[in-house]
């Protein structure tokens, strides 16, 4: 059996988490070894970095590099989940908005943040998800978490949704921006949709979608897997 040890880029569709690519990816060749280098949720599209066999050892590393997003903020509409997952919690009139007032708005939200992580969120508190603890319609406090934002663009909108690109450090939150940013404004707002295109140095165009990578045999998955003696050229 040919052994696998490397990183393996996946563009994940919407509704998978990213412990599902994982599982499936792990499952379908039986690997022994499988883990991501950074959470998508659900909803989010784009780059999954897997490491597979000897590369788990590297994960932390490459979780730690900096993320390039880019997607689609409705304003108007408030979600419990900041996202379009949850249920809309406030509707309000949308002001008249351009991309130059957007951009405006969102320069406070460049630089270095203290951010909270939402109570629809994966983080756990005793070793209870926050998501479930919002089920049960509890809130509690969270420590916030020192983050930082390259740049928050828009680069159009089309009332009610602006398109943006944003580079960031890892633990970002876009959907806790695209809260904050809706109440800044006054009408509320969520994180419509959202694609990560980079991390680090690797790029979601060199990326392959689950379903064709299952569909390759092991001999022609490990010419899309980047090996361990390539990996230093992008740390």
């Amino acid at each position: 059996m040919t052994e696998i040890n490397g990183i393996l880029l996946i563009d994940k569709a919407t509704g998978w988490t990213s412990h599902d690519v994982v599982a499936r990816i792990r499952g379908h060749y039986r690997f022994r070894k499988v883990g991501h280098c950074g959470t998508l949720d659900p909803n989010a599209t784009g780059l999954l970095v897997l490491v597979i066999g000897k590369a788990t050892k590297f994960s932390d590393r490459f979780m730690a590099q900096d993320k390039v997003y880019h997607g689609t903020i409705r304003f108007g509409e408030t979600t419990n989940s900041y996202d379009a997952d949850g249920e809309i919690t406030d509707i309000r009139q949308v002001p008249p908005l351009s991309v130059e007032t957007l951009n405006r708005e969102t320069r406070p939200l460049v630089g270095d943040l203290m951010q909270a992580p939402p109570m629809v969120s994966a983080v756990k508190i005793d070793g209870v998800p926050l998501y479930k603890l919002a089920r049960q319609g509890k809130t509690i406090e969270r420590a916030p978490r020192l983050v930082h934002v390259y740049r928050f663009d828009f680069t159009d909108y089309l009332r009610p949704d602006g398109q943006f690109r944003i580079a960031c450090t890892k633990g970002v939150y876009v959907r806790s921006l695209a809260h904050e940013l809706g109440q800044t404004i006054g009408c509320g707002a969520h994180l419509r949709s959202l694609r990560r295109i980079q991390s680090g140095k690797f790029q979601v165009e060199n990326a392959l979608t689950v379903d064709r990578v299952t569909a390759m045999p092991l001999s022609e998955l490990a010419t899309q897997v980047i090996p361990l003696d390539r990996l230093a050229a992008y740390r």
